[in-house]
């Protein structure tokens, strides 16, 4: 059973910083490809970041997020830098085993349950 775990998200000043990790269980060796979206409330979900054997960035959050994996634990990391109120959403981390557009929620068959991050003016 496929599990992926955000953790590490909360209520930071603009300008400030956060890490966001995401724990994944139950798909084994690196051979899949990760990634973070984001959902403000009442709109879509958007694509954030991803890491496979290459890295992708949305144009929004390029020179202030980053994304890493650490293969021996299993777990991906957002480091977020400089957030602005219009970062504030939930953070999901999502993961497959295909390849795809990088960037569509429809590429993607195992979603963490989100966490939050809110971005105060």
């Amino acid at each position: 059973q496929v599990q992926l775990v955000e953790s590490g998200g909360g209520l930071v000043q603009a300008g400030g910083s956060l890490r966001l990790s995401c724990a994944v269980s139950g798909l084994t060796g690196s051979n899949y490809r990760t990634a973070w979206f984001r959902q403000p409330a009442g709109k879509e979900r958007d694509f954030v970041a991803a890491i496979s054997g290459s890295i992708y960035y949305a144009d929004s959050v390029k020179g202030r997020f980053t994304i890493s994996r650490d293969n021996a634990k299993n777990t991906i990391y957002l480091q977020m830098t400089n957030l602005k109120p219009e970062d504030t959403a939930v953070y999901f981390c999502a993961a497959t085993q295909f390849a795809g557009v990088v960037e569509s929620t429809g590429e993607y068959n195992y979603w963490g349950q989100g966490t939050q991050v809110t971005v105060s003016s």
